[in-house]
Parts: structure tokens; sequence; C-alpha cells
């Protein structure tokens, strides 16, 4: 899929960087509180700063590689923004961060101890399907935001 956010990507064919010009949220799209997550994000990022992709599409899997994370060691969102990659409590905090207002005021957060955030992210997401469930397929977007969607 090539369109303007995304250049240099043919699936199966990652030779090339990809470059993307938005913010770009990785994220499991078999999962449900991930998946009420990118949709919370969509709805209060008025600007349509964002745009999404899961971690199992072959953009996501191109991208991981990119930046030299591997899957299977991957439990978390991952955010792509300014050609570096944030996982785990960091990309949440940039994407509040990004979506500004009150949003950005809770990145304050920031400023705790990285351990102690990614602990507390890590609970999380090990428990993640066990609280919010799990998907049998990938999210599909609506046809209103499929243009969010990159893959």
């Amino acid at each position: 899929m090539t369109t303007p956010e995304i250049q240099n990507y043919t699936p199966g064919v990652p030779e090339k960087a990809i470059k993307l010009d938005r913010p770009t949220l990785l994220f499991d799209g078999y999962c449900n509180l991930c998946t009420h997550s990118v949709i919370a994000i969509i709805r209060r990022d008025a600007q349509g700063l964002f745009r999404f992709a899961s971690l199992q599409s072959s953009l996501g899997q191109a991208l991981l590689k990119q930046y030299h994370l591997n899957q299977d060691d991957i439990d978390s969102v991952v955010l792509i923004h300014n050609e570096s990659a944030a996982i785990k409590s960091d990309a949440v905090m940039d994407v509040l961060h990004i979506l500004g207002g009150f949003y950005r005021l809770l990145s304050i957060f920031r400023h705790l101890p990285l351990s102690l955030r990614n602990r507390i992210y890590d609970w999380v997401a090990g428990n993640r399907y066990a609280w919010f469930g799990k998907k049998d397929v990938c999210m599909l977007p609506t046809p209103e935001l499929e243009a969010r969607f990159l893959s």
C-alpha cells in the first residue's frame, strides 16, 4: 500500500526504509483494550495527526524490522514518530503529549522512573486478554475510520 503517509513501502519488499509522514501507532489488532484505545485516540485527535497499523500486519512487521524490534519481544504498543520508535509507557506518554491539551498534562507521569512505568505497563499488558478479551481476527476499521489506518 502506498499513500501520502507511507513512502517507499511495497508489501513483501522491505528493502528501503519506510518513511512515515505522521505519528504512527502500531497496536495488537486482536486485543480489545488496544482496539478501544485506538478508537479513543481517534476521537480525541481532532487534527487527524495519528495513523494506525496492527503489529500483525505486513506493514507493522516491516516497521518492527526497520526499527530493530522483534515482535516476539514486543508485548506493547509502538509509536513511530520523527524517525524513532517508542515502546511501552514511553509510547503512551508520547501519544498523550502529541494529543495536546489536557492529555499533554497527563504526560507529566513521564517523570516517574521508567522501570516503574514499564512495570505497570507490563502488568496491564500481561492481563489485557483476561480483563478485556481477545478477538479471533484483527480489528477492521469502519469505512469512516479507514483513512486513518495504513494497513
